[in-house]
């Protein structure tokens, strides 16, 4: 069976099923579409199977769209939203459905759990079943695994396989990094993970590291706890920076040229939808072992505070230019968490517009990639959100930020205008030669 199935890949005969058709579903269905298989993408959200039938989506991640038109046009895909329907009908079964955190910041394995059942329904001999969806330690083997042999009756290893191949994609660059990044390809057994690499191969040219299911869940909870932990210390410095008349930008910049240190940069906040949720995934395996995790909490924390830190410094700057923040016009540019994308998962652009209306101030917001306002009135062109403001806030690291009029923009603002820049693209000598007060995460010159 292992052998008649790769000769179905290397032929591209293979049919697969994308269950899950959100930000890693969606371009990982028009990617193997794209490769000549024929997918079925599954969502239990009828609305986002018609939009993807229509080609409609609202995402605008580059080239997505248009891949995705092309890969309807030629019928290589469609979309159900009856999984058990598309499971009998494919040879693969490739699951990227959420995994969020509850209110208790827990993990929350509904969907994933949902997706399982429904695949075990159908789940027949010969059948290759990944999970791209990342999770919580031993989640494959005490949840995933479990609910497929039950439901079944079949035995993965000798009637099914089953992988674990977490997704490495980023906003802004998902088919690139598809394309090119290295993947980890998780499984119980030598078959599993033979047939999964020949998968994989057919799509992605990047480097495939075999290795057990629990140490991929680790090590893609890891990745994203280590930027996030990094980014803790910069703007940890930052802070001190501030404190002690020192521009973070020049300390890390310093800091970096030693050959065996790469601090990251500082910022107003962490967001999206891995940096935010992944650590805590990690930190739910702590009720099987003795372990205290400081400093992964802690870093958690001092991320969460840096959105409020950048209220702080808007407060700060409008009492320097003798004015009140209530009824201040303030305008926010950004609401994307970063640069290049129009995704706002758990964006900082959202608790720091939050915090300045509930201050009293008039928010404007500017985002050339998003339609979101986090209750701010959004408007469309730049020159429009800056006009008669008494503030401009930086908040995303979109590139046309960096490259701003100021001398424009000195015209349209108030007396006396104010640049708090959240991810340091403004050049703080600039602002004040063309007469803004200036204030910056980690400076303090």
């Amino acid at each position: 069976m292992r052998l008649e199935l790769i000769e179905k890949f290397r032929k591209r005969e293979a049919y697969i099923a994308i269950v899950g058709l959100g930000r890693v579903g969606l371009p990982t269905a028009a990617v193997f579409a794209d490769a000549s298989y024929q997918v079925i993408g599954v969502d239990v959200r009828s609305d986002v199977v018609q939009a993807i039938s229509l080609t409609k989506i609202r995402t605008k991640e580059p080239g997505l769209e248009e891949l995705l038109k092309k890969v309807v046009k030629l019928g290589r895909l469609r979309a159900s939203t009856n999984t058990p329907q598309a499971v009998k009908q494919c040879d693969v079964v490739i699951v990227c459905v959420q995994t969020p955190l509850d209110s208790q910041r827990k993990p929350d394995l509904t969907y994933l759990k949902s997706a399982c059942k429904g695949i075990a329904q159908a789940l027949s001999k010969g059948k290759l079943v990944i999970i791209e969806s990342t999770v919580p330690p031993r989640t494959m083997r005490n949840i995933v695994l479990k609910i497929l042999e039950k439901e079944s009756g079949l035995k993965c290893g000798e009637d099914f396989w089953l992988a674990y191949c977490p997704e490495r994609i980023t906003s802004g660059k998902i088919l690139q990094k598809f394309a090119t990044d290295d993947r980890i390809v998780g499984s119980f057994d030598k078959d599993s993970a033979i047939v999964a690499l020949e998968l994989l191969k057919t799509v992605t040219s990047g480097d495939l590291s075999l290795t057990d299911c629990e140490s991929a869940e680790v090590a893609k909870l890891a990745e994203n706890t280590f930027r996030d932990v990094n980014i803790a210390f910069a703007n940890e410095l930052a802070l001190i920076c501030e404190q002690v008349g020192v521009d973070v930008k020049e300390a890390v910049r310093l800091a970096n040229s030693h050959p065996r240190v790469k601090i990251h940069s500082p910022g107003c906040g962490v967001g999206g939808p891995c940096l935010t949720k992944d650590p805590y995934l990690l930190l739910s395996s702590r009720g099987c072992v003795d372990v205290e995790a400081e400093i992964i909490e802690a870093s958690r924390k001092m991320n969460d505070l840096m959105p409020s830190h950048t209220a702080r410094l808007v407060l700060k700057a409008i009492r320097e230019a003798g004015k009140d923040v209530k009824n201040s016009r303030i305008t926010v540019l950004g609401v994307a968490y970063k640069g290049e994308t129009d995704d706002t998962t758990n964006s900082p652009a959202e608790r720091i517009i939050d915090e300045l209306i509930r201050l009293g101030a008039r928010v404007a917001v500017y985002d050339p990639f998003s339609e979101e306002g986090f209750g701010g009135n959004k408007i469309p062109v730049v020159w429009e959100a800056v006009k008669e403001s008494d503030v401009l806030v930086v908040v995303t690291d979109h590139q046309m930020f960096s490259s701003l009029d100021l001398s424009k923009i000195k015209k349209l603002m108030k007396e006396k205008p104010v640049i708090v820049d959240g991810r340091r693209l403004i050049n703080p000598k600039d602002a004040k030669r063309y007469g803004f007060i200036y204030y910056g995460i980690g400076f303090g010159i």
